[in-house]
């Protein structure tokens, strides 16, 4: 796919989701950091049903360094993988209260330290929380950016750099939104809803299909 089109389908997706913006409720930094541990392999509604009744009593590293384990477990069962993501979140409110000063780092470098930190959710705290210029993969953009054509990456990672490569720094963090928001409305995992996507002329996926389907 050339340059002009993979510029087009950008376009026409700022357009499409120009007021797009993160699902996840939150009103600290590291209120986000932890619903984004949280929404691994779990979707954003139960993470904001989850934390909207967390969040009114545990809100602070301070907090959730001293709070009960089997207690936080129990909060957060919901979200699935909770023993796990109990103890991250727990030993990652400790180190913040002692390294950090209770304060979440900006740097996507130093969150990536913490643990349960991996870089898609390091970048989705950097870029939401504190406005740093950045774009997480997820499982909606990694989906979404390469059945397009915009890229074609090997993984999230690989993912992320032509994406970064692709579009103007200054919109890495919106533009995140807008493939996030085409996965989960036209561009579905099982079976992606062609017919109805103003996409479709463009995507390299939808040519491939239509193609296999001629033959």
């Amino acid at each position: 796919m050339n340059q002009n089109r993979k510029e087009l389908i950008l376009d026409l997706l700022e357009k499409e989701y120009y007021d797009a913006k993160p699902e996840l409720r939150y009103s600290t930094p590291f209120e986000l950091l932890v619903a984004t541990i949280l929404s691994a392999q779990c979707t954003d509604e139960r993470v904001n049903e989850v934390t909207d009744k967390l969040f009114k009593k545990y809100n602070t590293p301070q907090d959730f360094a001293n709070i009960d384990k089997a207690y936080l477990e129990k909060q957060i069962y919901s979200c699935g993988f909770y023993r796990n993501k109990s103890k991250n979140i727990i030993e990652t409110s400790k180190i913040l209260v002692d390294k950090y000063g209770g304060k979440v780092p900006s740097s996507i470098e130093e969150l990536q330290k913490l643990p349960g930190v991996g870089r898609k959710t390091a970048n989705v705290v950097a870029s939401n929380a504190f406005g740093i210029d950045a774009i997480a993969v997820d499982t909606h953009v990694f989906r979404v950016s390469n059945r397009l054509g915009l890229v074609n990456g090997k993984d999230a990672l690989d993912t992320e750099k032509q994406l970064m490569a692709l579009i103007p720094k200054s919109k890495w963090s919106r533009a995140h939104h807008w493939l996030i928001q085409h996965g989960r409305r036209i561009c579905v995992a099982r079976t992606p809803k062609c017919s109805e996507c103003f996409l479709a002329s463009y995507c390299l996926y939808n040519q491939t299909h239509q193609r296999n389907r001629e033959v």
